[in-house]
């Protein structure tokens, strides 16, 4: 059986940052962790399939590959998820739920953040290396991060005792809940930096490189690992997701791997027929028009259209006809156009079945509403 989407499992946006994927871990394993639904096999396979999903999207490398490669690209890991990372995060998350942990809290890693890339769609099909500057945090260099003036340090909190988090006792409950006086991170700081004013974090821009890979198309991300916002106290950044956006072409219409065309025509060649150059992404292409073409009829080029990003077979070009009224005639033209009508005589039904078609339908039409 397929397995679902690891962000519709958690009930998360793809863009959900790490403290909104424990939030959303923490919510079904209250909900299905055995320990709280004993004997219940359909409780225990939805925690499973929601702890599996957390496992991925809580390691930056399997999310990355798992967020361009889908389900493939974490397959060979499967099963074996015990990265030190996620076993830090699971701590936490049920030292919250039953009660245990109590060691001290881990200090928070920086936000993640978005880049909005705006590519023409010759650079989204073929790949590109684009040049961005982003406005971030990062760690002070006076203090080193921690936030606290060179020569000093900072103090273990005296509210948690170094711990990042206190217990609340609520009639039989007991609660833990992050420390009001540390914000989490188990110290205080007495004598603040005075570059930073003891956040640890300095705002800065910085430029970066990013290769894009062809195929890519609108909504789809690339994680740049470590280039998001500098944590708390030294603590590790987050990371910085450049989403695609692809800019409006003037000839060609995107329908995931296939292109879109259209391709106007004269009524003399949809008529007698012949052949035309038409355009692709990789240069002109002749089209053989067979006589009698009629307006939006459509002609598909094979393996002329774009290779997916994520694998698969290349799409097709599709040129869509579109024969073109005459315009503008001078009187030798009109006189010609006269002549080739009487030619035609009543042979309606031979020369354009459509029309007749058409006409007999209207008929029936308007004898139905007499009826």
């Amino acid at each position: 059986m397929s397995k679902r989407d690891y962000y519709e499992v958690l009930e998360v946006s793809n863009g959900a940052s790490e403290a909104e994927l424990k939030k959303a871990f923490r919510r079904l394993a209250m909900k299905y962790h055995p320990d709280r639904s004993p004997d219940d096999a359909e409780a225990e396979a939805k925690f499973k399939e929601a702890k599996e999903a957390f496992e991925v999207l809580s390691s930056s490398e399997k999310r990355a590959a798992y967020d361009q490669f889908g389900h493939a690209g974490v397959d060979q890991s499967a099963g074996g998820f015990g990265g030190g990372g996620f076993g830090d995060a699971f701590s936490d998350i049920f030292g919250d739920i039953f009660g245990g942990g109590g060691g001290r809290s881990r200090v928070r890693k920086g936000a993640d953040l978005q880049y909005n890339l705006e590519l023409s769609l010759e650079d989204a099909v073929n790949g590109t290396t684009v040049k961005i500057r982003v406005p971030t945090l990062k760690h002070c260099t006076t203090c080193s991060g921690s936030g606290a003036k060179p020569g000093s340090s900072p103090e273990t909190c005296d509210t948690c005792g170094g711990h990042g988090q206190v217990r609340m006792q609520q009639g039989f409950f007991s609660v833990q809940q992050t420390c009001p006086s540390c914000r989490g991170s188990g110290t205080t700081i007495s004598d603040p930096c005075n570059t930073c004013n003891g956040n640890g974090r300095i705002k800065e821009s910085k430029s970066l490189s990013v290769d894009v890979p062809g195929g890519v198309d609108n909504g789809d991300r690339i994680r740049l690992s470590g280039e998001g916002e500098a944590g708390d106290a030294g603590a590790p950044p987050g990371d910085l997701f450049v989403q695609i956006h692809v800019k409006t072409h003037p000839i060609f219409e995107r329908d995931n791997a296939d292109l879109y065309c259209d391709v106007p025509i004269s009524i003399v060649l949809a008529a007698l027929g012949g052949e035309i150059e038409v355009p692709s992404l990789g240069g002109r292409l002749n089209l053989k028009i067979p006589a009698g073409t009629q307006s939006h009829k459509l002609f598909r080029m094979r393996g002329k259209g774009i290779k997916p990003v994520r694998g698969g077979p290349v799409g097709d070009l599709i040129c869509r006809i579109v024969v073109e009224t005459p315009v503008k005639l001078n009187s030798a033209q009109k006189e010609l156009l006269e002549k080739f009508g009487e030619s035609m005589g009543k042979a309606t039904n031979k020369h354009s079945p459509n029309e007749t078609s058409w006409i007999d339908s209207v008929k029936q039409f308007f004898e139905d509403m007499k009826s």
